[in-house]
């Protein structure tokens, strides 16, 4: 796991495929990796298991209170970048589809009249007629937003163990889902940051 930056109030990493970023089901996270080098270490969002690339964590109550509302408030700037099965049939677009849990199969999600607005816009990067590589942008962050949002398309993000079909699932052993940039406003100075992962797929 890479420090890409570190102060006395927020750190960023770089989160590998794979490693969960709380506590849960498995014996290792990004917590546990990092909590005996800081006294404080405050979770403000999370990535999917299977998701790599960049995450803030807050290193004080106050970082953490503050950096949580710019979440909130959609003051923060996310970019994933994906390789999704197909070759999508155009260059770019939007996929606004409300989406809720599917109870009987969670953390599974459903798209559903009855589930929260949800909106990802995306920009196609390069394509074949196997896979396209993608350009993500969430407006909301709904949990496994994107995912469900691509598989809907019929074009499900390669290595997607919840929504990807079996060709999809047989192309990658890991989740071909990067989170590539993310801006924000440092909680005490109020500077904008930008921070950038180049994704490993």
């Amino acid at each position: 796991m890479q420090i890409l930056y570190q102060d006395k109030h927020l750190l960023v990493i770089n989160k590998p495929s794979g490693l969960l970023s709380q506590p849960g089901s498995l014996d290792t996270s990004v917590v546990t990796e990092l909590e005996s080098r800081f006294p404080f270490l405050g979770v403000v969002h999370r990535l999917d298991q299977g998701t790599s690339g960049i995450m803030v964590m807050a290193l004080n109550q106050k970082s953490l209170s503050h950096l949580a509302k710019q979440f909130q408030f959609r003051t923060t700037f996310k970019l994933y970048e994906a390789e999704v099965f197909g070759q999508l049939p155009l260059t770019k677009g939007h996929i606004n589809l409300p989406l809720r849990c599917d109870w009987p199969n969670r953390p599974k999600q459903i798209v559903s009249e009855d589930g929260k607005p949800s909106l990802t816009h995306w920009h196609c990067i390069e394509s074949t007629p196997e896979r396209s590589r993608v350009i993500l942008i969430p407006h909301t962050g709904r949990s496994h937003q994107l995912r469900v949002h691509l598989a809907s398309l019929g074009h499900p993000i390669i290595g997607d163990y919840f929504y990807a079909h079996e060709q999809a699932l047989a192309m990658s052993p890991r989740l071909h889902l990067h989170a590539k940039k993310l801006v924000i406003h440092h909680p005490v100075t109020n500077q904008r940051l930008s921070f950038e992962s180049q994704a490993p797929f």
